[in-house]
C-alpha cells in the first residue's frame, strides 16, 4: 500500500522551517544563475524593441515618401492640363470677336498661368521634402541593420550562457517545485512575497550574534529563545524576514565571547605572577 503524503499544515513548525530553507537555498542558487547572465536579457530585450521602433518609423516614412510622390504625380498632371487648356485659349484669342471675349480668355490665360506657377512650387516643394525623407529613410535603414547586428551578437552570447546553465536552472527549479509542495500554502505565500519585497531575495535568514541575518536589527534575547525553541515562525520586527537558529540552516557560529574569557584570565594571573 502507497505511503499516504504528509498535510504540509500537519507538520511541525521545525520541519515545515527546515524545507522553507531549503527551498531559499534553491532560489538562491536560480538566483545566482541568472546573475551570470547579467543585463544580457534586458539589452536583448530593448534591442529588440528598438528595432521594432525602427520598423515602425522606416514604413511610416517610406508611406510618407510615397504620398509625396503620388502629390507630385497629381501636379504635373495638373501642369499638363493647364498647358492644354492655355495652348487652347491662345488660339481662341486669334478669333476673338470683342473686348468683352478677349478680356474673358486673357483672364483665363492669367488664371492658368498662375495654376503652372503654383503647381510647379509645390512640385518643388514635395521634391526637396521627398529629398529629406529619403535620406532620413537611408539613416534609419543604416542604424537597424546595426541593430540587427548588435541583436545577433547579443542572443549568441546569451544563448551560450543559457546552454551552460540551462540544465542546472532545470534541476533546480524541479527540487523547487517539489519543496514547494511540502510548505503550508500561507506560509509559502508570505515567504514568496517577503523574498520579492526584499532586494537580495532572502525571505528566511538565521539569527547571526543576536542580530537579523538580513537587516541586521538586534533581536531580544526572548525573541531568540522562541526562535530556538522552533514552536512557531518568528519574523523579524523590523525587516519582516522569517527568522531560524543557526542550526536549523546548518551552520556552526562560535562564541568570540567565551574563547575571549580564559585570555583575559591568563593575563590576570601572569600579571599577579610578576
Amino acid at each position: 500500500m502507497a505511503k499516504k503524503k504528509e498535510n504540509p499544515s500537519e507538520m511541525p513548525v521545525e520541519e515545515r522551517l527546515k524545507n522553507l530553507y531549503q527551498l531559499q537555498t534553491i532560489l538562491t542558487e536560480i538566483d545566482r544563475i541568472r546573475t551570470l547572465r547579467g543585463e544580457l536579457p534586458l539589452e536583448v530585450e530593448d534591442l529588440e524593441d528598438t528595432i521594432e521602433g525602427l520598423k515602425t518609423r522606416i514604413s511610416k516614412t517610406e508611406s510618407e515618401i510615397a504620398d509625396l510622390r503620388a502629390k507630385i504625380n497629381e501636379h504635373k498632371g495638373k501642369i499638363d492640363l493647364a498647358n492644354s487648356q492655355l495652348a487652347t485659349y491662345k488660339e481662341q484669342m486669334d478669333n476673338v470677336r470683342n473686348n468683352r471675349e478677349y478680356d474673358l480668355l486673357n483672364k483665363e490665360i492669367e488664371f492658368q498661368t498662375l495654376e503652372v506657377e503654383l503647381c510647379n512650387k509645390r512640385i518643388r516643394e514635395a521634391q526637396n521634402l521627398e529629398k529629406e525623407r529619403e535620406e532620413y529613410l537611408a539613416k534609419s535603414k543604416e542604424e537597424l541593420d546595426g541593430r540587427i547586428q548588435d541583436l545577433e551578437v547579443k542572443k549568441n552570447e546569451l544563448d551560450e550562457i543559457v546552454a551552460e546553465t540551462k540544465a542546472d536552472e532545470e534541476k533546480l527549479r524541479e527540487k523547487a517545485k517539489g519543496l514547494e509542495t511540502a510548505i503550508e500554502p500561507r506560509l509559502l505565500q508570505s515567504f514568496k512575497r517577503i523574498r520579492k519585497n526584499c532586494r537580495n531575495g532572502l525571505g528566511i535568514v538565521y539569527v547571526q550574534r543576536d542580530a537579523c541575518g538580513g537587516c541586521f536589527a538586534k533581536i531580544p534575547p526572548q525573541r531568540q529563545l522562541d526562535v530556538r525553541m522552533r514552536k512557531k515562525v518568528i519574523v523579524c520586527e523590523y525587516c519582516g524576514r522569517i527568522l531560524i537558529d543557526p542550526e536549523l540552516a546548518g551552520v556552526k557560529i562560535e562564541n568570540p565571547v567565551a574563547d575571549e574569557k580564559p585570555k583575559r584570565r591568563s593575563r590576570r594571573k601572569k600579571e599577579e605572577e610578576e
